[in-house]
């Protein structure tokens, strides 16, 4: 019942399509009661008594009913689906929204496929209920309360001896309810397992294609595949013992109407006539297929239940990332501390993946960062714009502590480059405009030829109007990169992350984008990742990072003169291609005089 509730909440906004259903409903309901009454003055008028007349009328009479529950029921129906569409489509919007807003750290532990299955499949079972198993479910407990009460006010006895048999039904109802619930979620769970397998391999179809693995991969599907056959199967075979047990209950209620009414006939005084009891096993008969049906709505119902939980567990999920109240949103200069700071994905976890950290870059420095993988690099900028929040210690911008400013106004005013650029199925314009959609068309060229993009863009046909694939895929990784650092730039930042910005382009084109990245970094605070020391040798300062700590910092020049980390990096990547252009400048300059 608590996760029925939350989910009619959704329909409170909508109270009046609701009412309107449930009107209709009840004026279904009358009219269907009053045909067996019809019926009776038919047998007991119209026949018994020879009056042709009231037959006619009776006729007609059944065909305006008829029409009347025709309208009544296309009331019912159009507004009990507009309820659940609109509903649906308010349950996905918040879904989406809560799960854009989530942090990191809860993408981290989750499955993509999982969630994606929640917010289509799941949502349409609470969709299928609201349209169908609330309405047949109203329906079925209006028209039994219905009939009960002329049946009883016509004759009690008799009644009794006809809906006897239906009170069991209530407890058949409540131990198939208990029995299916689980089922239907271990269902649901196995349907967002295959979804994870199936956004994993075509997500993922050129690793499993290389590897040659596509035997293994169909046999991981047909196995949670055959999971969620088996599991169906249980409660097809629950249903099937189910719904003939409602057949032996209806059955059984017209046997005893027509034996003890046909009795009652022959008892003077008792006042039942032939057509009462023809009237009476027209209400049995009545309630017979809305009874039926009532396993189907119970279905639904569990299907409901489950799907709410699982939606309610993203929902109900903590905030963990958000702006506190009262948070301020000033114009930043980008001047960046990291006060003794210390993180951990876990909280409460040890070891920290970055420890006793403390660094400062002022604006219109660059501030780069180097160690090997797991070092720390990716955390300890992911904490600038609050991707997540620092275990202890603080880092502050402008004097601010970055929890105490709008999260929203925060990272507008930071340009991120990350490792893996994604870009979306859209023109090569949208996606350079996505961090700054006013964007003129003047500063998107300004970006894209700050990023040594302009030429490349301007070969395709359609020039910035050219529409690239799913994450980009028509594009190499040097396009897709260097559209990529145009999209932060064109966000005129004041404080620039490149986190191993230029890994997927050539050595060509990486100079040439660092070329123009000087000019950029002018008046911003850059912090750059990188691999090669080609990338980071005229940084303001170095950090040199192992296992979460700072073990080496200064310049370049400085930094090799010393014996540490960054000494030894110096030596595995550069030595040797410092003296060979030193002694290819020699060869130049003693070319000229051997001439």
């Amino acid at each position: 019942m608590r996760i029925m509730l939350r989910i009619m909440r959704y329909t409170r906004p909508y109270t009046w399509a609701a009412v309107l259903a449930y009107l209709s409903i009840l004026a279904t309901t009358g009219l269907s009661i009053a045909v067996p009454r019809i019926l009776e003055n038919v047998i007991d008028v119209g026949i018994t008594a020879g009056d042709q007349s009231y037959m006619l009328q009776a006729g007609l009479l059944m065909i305006g009913l008829g029409v009347l529950r025709g309208v009544a029921g296309f009331i019912t129906r159009y507004f009990s689906e507009w309820l659940a569409n609109r509903t649906a489509y308010d349950i996905r919007n918040q879904l989406y929204s809560y799960v854009l807003n989530l942090s990191f750290g809860y993408h981290d532990r989750s499955q993509t496929g999982q969630l994606i299955t929640r917010a289509i499949s799941d949502v349409d079972e609470i969709m299928r209920y609201l349209a169908y198993g609330l309405v047949d479910g109203l329906s079925v407990l209006t028209l039994t309360a219905g009939v009960t009460v002329v049946m009883f006010l016509t004759n009690a006895p008799l009644a009794a001896v006809g809906l006897l048999p239906l009170i069991p039904l209530t407890f058949v109802a409540m131990r198939f309810s208990k029995l299916n619930r689980a089922r239907f979620r271990r269902v649901m769970d196995l349907l967002s397992t295959l979804g994870e397998i199936l956004e994993e391999n075509l997500v993922g179809i050129n690793v499993v294609r290389a590897f040659a693995r596509e035997n293994h991969e169909i046999s991981r599907f047909n196995a949670s595949n055959q999971q969620l056959h088996r599991q169906q199967l249980r409660l097809i075979r629950t249903w099937s013992t189910y719904l003939p047990g409602m057949n032996v209950i209806i059955g059984l209620s017209t046997a005893l109407v027509l034996l003890v009414g046909g009795w009652l006939t022959t008892v003077p005084g008792s006042g039942i006539t032939v057509g009462a009891v023809v009237a009476f096993n027209a209400y049995v008969l009545m309630l017979a297929r809305p009874l039926q049906n009532f396993g189907f709505v119970i279905m639904m119902t569990m299907q409901a239940i489950a799907s709410g939980e699982r939606l309610f567990e993203i929902l109900d999920a903590p905030m963990e990332i958000r702006s506190k109240p009262g948070a301020i949103a000033p114009q930043l200069r980008g001047e960046v501390r990291f006060e003794n700071v210390g993180f951990s994905y876990q909280p409460g976890s040890t070891p920290l993946v970055l420890e006793d950290i403390s660094l400062e870059a002022r604006p219109g420095q660059v501030v780069a960062l180097l160690g090997a993988t797991g070092s720390g690099k990716s955390s300890l900028i992911s904490l600038i714009p609050r991707f997540y929040d620092v275990t202890s210690g603080r880092i502050t911008i402008d004097g601010y502590d970055v929890r105490d400013l709008d999260l929203d106004a925060l990272r507008r005013q930071i340009g991120v480059v990350l490792q893996e650029s994604l870009l979306f199925s859209a023109t090569i314009r949208e996606n350079i405009a996505f961090g700054n959609p006013d964007a003129a068309q003047e500063d998107l060229i300004a970006a894209a030829r700050a990023a040594n993009a302009h030429d490349f863009i301007m070969g395709f046909p359609d020039g910035y109007d050219t529409v690239v694939g799913e994450r980009g895929v028509t594009l190499s990784g040097g396009q897709r990169q260097r559209i990529a650092i145009a999209r932060a730039l064109v966000m005129n930042p004041r404080i620039l992350i490149l986190d191993d910005s230029t890994s997927s382009v050539d050595t060509h084109t990486e100079y040439l984008i660092q070329q123009a990245l000087i000019k950029l970094m002018e008046g911003r605070t850059t912090f750059v990742i990188a691999q090669r020391l080609t990338t980071v040798q005229h940084a303001d300062e170095i950090i040199v990072l192992d296992r979460g700590r700072i073990v080496d910092r200064g310049k370049h020049r400085n930094l090799i003169e010393q014996d540490g980390l960054y000494r030894d990096i110096y030596h595995l990547q550069l030595e040797d291609q410092e003296r060979l252009r030193r002694e290819l400048l020699a060869l130049e300059n003693t070319a000229p005089a051997a001439r």
